[in-house]
């Protein structure tokens, strides 16, 4: 009886997800109708807290299916409750992610949900753990992207339009970054179970390291040219231009002034 009601209380949504939801749910209703008096503040408070619950959602993903395929301690460490503050390193799933946003418009990786590997039985159930996360920043993307690749854009206001280009932009540019096969990110995680015992020893101690190496070569012109020329290209196969995402992104650093192209009102 007694295990039962933990399990259920385990699973429970917790508040602060909830809470997140509610000012996603405000603030976007905000910048749907023209309500809110500074429109730039109600796209960034909108983009912002749909981010985060990407973020956590990204992190259940990976919980969830690691639920499944047999550890089942993540249940009592709280990752199931959506609760951002459970994550091993809450600064990395959250808040860094949000400044990367507020700096670079950049969809930088998160998180950490601490999976006990050692309860999973086979490759392929590994793999698909490490990739959970990212699929869900694909799904997102499609969801934002819904209204440009259905040509269903009558009726969509621009401020909110613009502001869903870019919030599907940083999920398209999270999902591309995770997939990497790069050492501490989920497209390592996804090839690693295949990989021979000598490679992975070898390359174990650069793991705390490939977030920041991926971080440091955005800085490289060439290398950004290169990045986000990609995300440009996912984002037109979406249905996106370039001019809804970047509107967006001005909109959502509105204490920088926004362009008159890019102005809400008609």
């Amino acid at each position: 009886m007694t295990t039962a009601t933990t399990r259920r209380a385990e699973r429970r949504v917790s508040p602060v997800f909830a809470g997140i939801l509610a000012v996603m749910a405000v603030t976007g209703w905000a910048t749907w109708t023209g309500f809110a008096a500074q429109p730039g503040l109600a796209v960034f408070l909108f983009v912002t807290s749909a981010w985060v619950v990407s973020l956590c959602l990204h992190e259940y993903a990976h919980a969830r299916t690691a639920l499944h395929s047999g550890d089942i301690s993540v249940g009592s460490k709280g990752y199931l409750t959506l609760n951002p503050l459970k994550y091993t390193h809450a600064l990395l799933s959250v808040v860094l992610p949000v400044l990367f946003v507020i700096m670079g418009g950049i969809g930088l990786p998160g998180g950490a949900v601490f999976i006990e590997r050692g309860r999973v039985r086979g490759r392929w159930r590994h793999s698909l753990i490490s990739a959970a996360g990212p699929l869900t920043n694909v799904l997102f993307a499609i969801v934002c992207t819904a209204p440009f690749w259905l040509h269903a854009l009558d009726g969509v206001p621009r401020g909110f339009r613009f502001a869903l280009a870019f919030l599907a932009l940083l999920q398209v540019s999270a999902a591309i970054l995770n997939f990497l096969p790069v050492p501490g990110l989920d497209g390592y995680g996804v090839i690693e179970p295949w990989l021979s015992y000598r490679i992975k020893r070898q390359v174990e101690p650069f793991a705390q390291w490939g977030l920041m190496l991926v971080f440091a070569l955005l800085w490289v012109p060439s290398v950004n040219q290169a990045f986000f020329g990609l995300v440009d290209t996912v984002m037109r196969a979406l249905g996106v231009d370039a001019g809804s995402s970047g509107c967006g992104y001005r909109l959502y650093r509105f204490w920088n002034g926004t362009p008159e192209l890019c102005l809400i009102s008609p």
